[in-house]
């Protein structure tokens, strides 16, 4: 049998026993009655493990693998670094909060804590419309391009993506988070245990040594002209991470879903602990890579682990590598599917409406218009840059209508629903017509901004109807 035959048959074989042992975890799992709860939320069951497993594989997702190693320079690590502050925001302020008034979603918390389901919606159609044109067609595009720099296969990178917008699309519309949380999980370990012996096999095969490298790729300490100059380490990263981690309702729903404030908590606790160490599997080989190839860009860790890595072993960490892209997709589609079911459709299209359906085709919707948006980012010069380039369009405004709720209760909705369109038009200015800083200190700028035109606004604009009554506590 040839490497490739053996690739193949290792990669399919993996893949497929992920997939039965999931349904065979979730084949004796106790429904919720609540549909919404069950289907978006796993019934509220979730042990801390599976949490855990679940945000780290949503996060390390090829965007992640493929883009961070493509960028060849160490100050990358900081995404990972920065990630341990917005996991501790969640667990302490956030997670709290989400159950105390009993949230399904993220932006219900808006309406709890400010009392205006406008803007519950304004916020849920920014997160659809982030997910839509950004996240899940740089997921399908990041773990095509991989695939294709490993296997060389005779498709195109569209081709490949519409493989993994099907696969994902079956896990989010028939199994829920349950089921993706689980597959997570498994996959997880897998990219674990498989991605640090990719690194020990690159560093091998450089005889453990990192000589030649410049000296510029290799420092923490961002020069003015740098991807993350050392300045935006004190201005916009934390906002960032706090942002993504702590109200993107991709990562938080995992959370959601626990079975108590404390398990989501240790769940927390875990990942943070995890993303200290994933620099060794998503920056240092890409770092050997620049040694081994010179600049190849994102083509690098494909590459790397299709020449360290004997043919079983690589087909095998295909698998996971699959398993980490549909990961991020599903869970993506899956949040999708919540917010429009639970945030717009029931409230002001069909209260009485199965929400299990609609979120299926949703999802179903999404799968389609993510995968035609998939070619505009073929020609992006760093896909990890890009992303967070086009995230602020809506993730700093979104953030500061979250720290008004959080912090300023008393703030009218009319005021916060002004600040949220002025702040996304003032980052959309920054980001296509003028661009005095780096982006990040414009993130900073965007969201400080944003909050002091809700507070002056809070105090001209008359206050609209009274808050709604708070959930029950969960």
């Amino acid at each position: 049998m040839s490497g490739y035959s053996i690739q193949l048959s290792i990669f399919i074989g993996l893949t497929a026993l992920v997939a039965a042992l999931t349904w065979w975890r979730c084949r004796g799992a106790v429904r919720d009655a609540n549909a919404s709860k069950d289907y978006f939320l796993a019934g509220g069951t979730l042990a801390w493990p599976y949490i855990a497993g679940s945000l780290l594989l949503t996060n390390i997702s090829a965007e992640q693998i493929v883009g961070m190693n493509g960028a060849q320079v160490a100050l990358v690590a900081w995404w990972e670094f920065g990630a341990v502050a917005g996991l501790l925001i969640l667990a302490h302020v956030l997670i709290p909060l989400y159950y105390k008034h009993g949230c399904t979603t993220t932006p219900e918390l808006i309406e709890r804590r400010l009392g205006d389901a406008g803007l519950r919606a304004m916020v849920s159609v920014l997160f659809l419309l982030g997910y839509l044109c950004i996240l899940l067609p740089v997921v399908l595009y990041t773990g095509s391009l991989f695939m294709k720099s490993m296997f060389n296969p005779d498709m195109s990178l569209f081709q490949i993506a519409i493989g993994f917008a099907a696969v994902g699309l079956a896990y989010a519309a028939f199994g829920g988070l349950r089921a993706i949380a689980i597959s997570d999980t498994f996959n997880g370990v897998g990219l674990l245990v498989l991605g640090g012996t990719v690194t020990v096999l690159a560093l091998a095969a450089v005889d453990f040594d990192l000589s030649g490298i410049p000296a510029e790729r290799l420092t923490l300490i961002g020069a003015p002209d740098s991807d993350i100059p050392w300045t935006t380490l004190l201005t916009g990263m934390v906002f960032i991470h706090v942002f993504y981690w702590g109200t993107n309702m991709v990562i938080a729903q995992r959370a959601l879903a626990a079975r108590s404030v404390r398990e989501a908590q240790k769940g927390l606790y875990a990942a943070a602990a995890f993303k200290l160490v994933l620099p060794l599997i998503v920056v240092l080989p890409g770092l050997i890579a620049y040694k081994l190839y010179g600049d190849v860009g994102d083509s690098a860790y494909g590459r790397l682990v299709g020449d360290v890595l004997p043919p079983w072993l690589s087909g095998a960490f295909a698998a996971v590598i699959a398993g980490a892209v549909l990961s991020s997709y599903n869970s993506c589609l899956n949040s999708a599917s919540a917010l429009y079911a639970c945030d717009l459709h029931i409230r002001y299209v069909n209260p009485k409406a199965d929400v299990k359906r609609v979120g299926q085709w949703v999802a179903v919707l999404f799968t389609i218009g993510s995968l035609l948006i998939v070619p505009v980012y073929e020609h992006s010069r760093s896909i990890v840059d890009t992303l967070q380039r086009l995230n602020g369009l809506y993730s700093m405004p979104v953030l500061a209508i979250f720290i008004v709720a959080v912090a300023f209760p008393w703030v009218g909705g009319r005021a916060a629903r002004v600040g949220l369109a002025f702040g996304a038009l003032m980052y959309a200015v920054f980001t296509f017509v003028w661009s005095p800083l780096h982006y990040i200190h414009l993130m900073a700028i965007t969201l400080a901004t944003t909050l002091v035109v809700i507070l002056l606004a809070n105090r001209l604009l008359p206050r609209a109807a009274p808050a709604v009554a708070d959930a029950p506590a969960r």
